[in-house]
């Protein structure tokens, strides 16, 4: 039985997917100040080692916990739904399956506690 991680295409297709929600993330002014004096490639590994283990794939996530990396960052529910939204554009865009795409959608928001610290 595979897995979400190789339903969506493994690595390659993850950072590909990161990749392309960046673009999305730094032309959108309601995110992009999160990101401000953020080291982009640094953020890149993390997240993309983050997207490979919540779908699965490798274990290689070393950053902090969502509760603690995200403190003190005042998001709020159109934040989260903004970047999901980008998630979802941004995995389309790659030609991950609208089925694949939803199935990764539940997981980022079974962490929207977390990640909002809520």
């Amino acid at each position: 039985m595979s897995t979400l991680y190789d339903n969506i295409g493994g690595q390659p297709a993850i950072e590909q997917v990161v990749d392309e929600l960046h673009k999305r993330i730094a032309t959108d002014s309601t995110l992009n100040t999160f990101f401000a004096g953020t080291d982009m490639a640094k953020q890149r590994n993390h997240l993309v080692a983050f997207l490979a283990q919540i779908f699965e794939g490798p274990k290689q996530y070393g950053g902090r916990p969502m509760d603690k990396t995200h403190a003190g960052m005042n998001l709020q529910q159109p934040h989260f739904d903004a970047i999901a939204k980008h998630l979802g554009e941004a995995m389309a865009v790659r030609g991950v399956s609208a089925e694949n795409t939803k199935a990764a959608l539940d997981r980022v928001t079974n962490m929207k506690g977390a990640i909002l610290n809520k």
